[in-house]
């Protein structure tokens, strides 16, 4: 049961062994924070003030019903004293704006495995949907979709209802994302509950991704303004004023140019493929998902191609472009993804007319070791998400906290990224969340393909299997889903995308320029830090008293 986490869900024996993965270790948890709690209390009146429970995702949601049958069966308490201790002790954490991912439980399966735990969460419901017919005059549209079990042709558990229903707090964790959430996805239990729902914006740890993942940088950090910043990451400010400094400016030149021989060592180790450290390392490794839309990257490496091989007077800085990632054991368009990208870079790797100026490179097996080698040697950072689909990001403050330039849509954390750093100092481009929702209702992406020759070429030869010969049809379902469908706005977004990259390549050719934006960047980071995200759960949600580290 804890041999494969998560495994392939597309079919029913690993949907099943999912939910007993979920149950397993949330019952373990809980069971384990129980007994703790019960050796120095009798009674569990204090159990909300000495235990949080933070639910990251719907996946421990089952902690709802677990924590009342242990407080119910094992110890006895009533229905109202037992909800009332569950709700102020359980916390959610949204983390998706795609409905696909929110998780829901076929009844039947559910009954099967957790039948006590079934019964639990229909009398949350019925309690609740009480609750709502009286607020809402019995409104049936409203209570059926709110309530807890949907009624479709298969009934349904909805785990971010119940997550909802039995928490005390809910947030989101970006500013969009969480305003997203209240406006739209979740407006609903917003009315219902309001105060309930709130914002914590993700942060990452600078111990981590740039003290210890890029020693270079952090010494030359640190021999300007001191060791403090990995405390207190706001106390990158102060490299600011050396921006424009030659000799600070040259030194942080020299620190990304060794990083960048690092990772070129590394991709040749891994890959075969020799990359120059010269070139823009344009990079985008994150997990593979239609919406990150590392299709719109790949399609733009491909009309690059075709504009050197067509086009005499069309120049380009040489660029290295590297793709990294993961898809879901299930997830046959994402690994379709992969392949064309390994398809494109096998091919345009080879044409011996322009591999001088361009080159592709897919890094297998991605994971943190090889992340901490690949973000200190970023130039450019790929944030392209259809805006109002990625809830935060965190690559993004990653690469940006090791001296890349951003270019992304107003998506995620990308727009608290822009705010800090200033719209001058990343390339943003590309329709808003309001924007993506309109044209959703009129949106014909052939229009695109039409009104843009390279770019049909493009599209063109990835279906007709130029990349592929041994295997000619395998990108047809891909590109008919783009043509027909583009549920992402690839190609609504593609000319914007390809613009905002030629002012990159423009700004990449002023190195000193370059430099002095990146450095702006990382001074810009500290909001980013999850020492702060932290603060602000522990502030607002937890209410623990904080407790000093002593050193042995």
């Amino acid at each position: 049961i804890s041999k494969v986490l998560y495994p392939n869900d597309e079919l029913f024996e690993g949907r099943e062994l999912r939910l007993k993965q979920e149950y397993f270790f949330v019952s373990c948890s809980i069971q384990d924070m129980v007994r703790r709690y019960l050796v120095n209390h009798d009674t569990f009146d204090e159990f909300p003030d000495k235990v949080a429970i933070q639910m990251n995702d719907t996946h421990p949601a089952l902690a709802i019903p677990e924590l009342m049958r242990l407080l119910l069966d094992e110890h006895g308490l009533d229905w109202e004293k037992a909800w009332d201790i569950t709700s102020r002790t359980c916390a959610y954490t949204n983390h998706t704006l795609l409905s696909e991912a929110l998780e829901k439980w076929p009844v039947p399966m559910f009954e099967s495995l957790l039948p006590r735990h079934l019964q639990i969460i229909y009398e949350i419901n019925r309690r609740f949907l009480r609750d709502v017919a009286v607020r809402y005059l019995g409104d049936e549209n409203r209570m059926r979709g709110m309530s807890i079990i949907e009624e479709d042709t298969e009934k349904r558990i909805r785990m971010a209802h119940l997550a909802i229903v039995g928490s005390h707090s809910v947030n989101g964790v970006a500013a969009l994302h969480s305003r997203l959430l209240r406006e739209r996805e979740l407006k609903d239990f917003d009315e219902m509950y309001p105060g309930k729902f709130n914002n914590k914006t993700n942060g990452i740890t600078p111990r981590r991704w740039l003290l210890a993942g890029n020693p270079r940088l952090s010494e030359l950090i640190t021999s300007r303004i001191g060791i403090e910043w990995a405390r207190d990451l706001s106390q990158l400010r102060k490299i600011e004023p050396f921006i424009g400094d030659p000799g600070f400016v040259k030194e942080w030149k020299a620190v990304k140019l060794a990083n960048k021989e690092q990772l070129s060592k590394i991709v040749l180790d891994n890959t075969g493929i020799e990359i120059d450290p010269g070139s823009i390392y344009d990079i985008q490794v994150k997990r593979i998902h239609e919406y990150k839309r590392q299709l719109l990257n790949i399609l733009h490496v491909v009309y690059c191609w075709l504009k050197l091989k067509q086009e005499p007077d069309f120049s380009m800085h040489p660029r290295t472009f590297i793709f990294g990632g993961k898809a879901a054991p299930g997830y046959f368009t994402a690994k379709t993804i992969i392949r064309l990208i390994c398809h494109v870079a096998e091919m345009l790797n080879r044409d011996t007319s322009t591999n001088r100026t361009m080159r592709v490179v897919f890094i297998p097996n991605y994971r943190v070791s090889l992340a901490e080698k690949i973000f200190p040697a970023a130039d450019l950072s790929e944030q392209i998400s259809t805006a109002g689909f990625e809830a935060s990001g965190t690559s993004n403050m990653k690469f940006a906290l090791n001296g890349a330039l951003t270019i992304g849509t107003l998506d995620g954390a990308n727009i608290e990224i822009m705010e800090e750093v200033g719209s001058e100092n990343i390339f943003i481009f590309g329709l808003t969340a309001e924007e993506v929702a309109a044209k959703r209702r009129y949106y014909n992406p052939r229009e695109y393909y039409a009104g843009d020759p390279i770019l049909a070429k493009a599209i063109d030869l990835i279906r007709e299997g130029f990349f592929s010969p041994e295997e000619p049809d395998i990108f047809h379902s891909l590109i008919d889903l783009l043509l027909n469908e583009d549920k992402y706005f690839i190609l609504a977004d593609f000319e914007a995308y390809y613009n905002r990259n030629r002012n990159v390549d423009a700004l990449y050719r002023d190195q000193d320029e370059w430099t002095n934006k990146a450095i702006l960047n990382v001074a810009r980071m500290g909001k980013f830090s999850s020492d702060r995200t932290i603060m602000e759960y522990n502030r607002d949600i937890w209410h623990a008293d904080p407790w000093p580290v002593l050193k042995e």
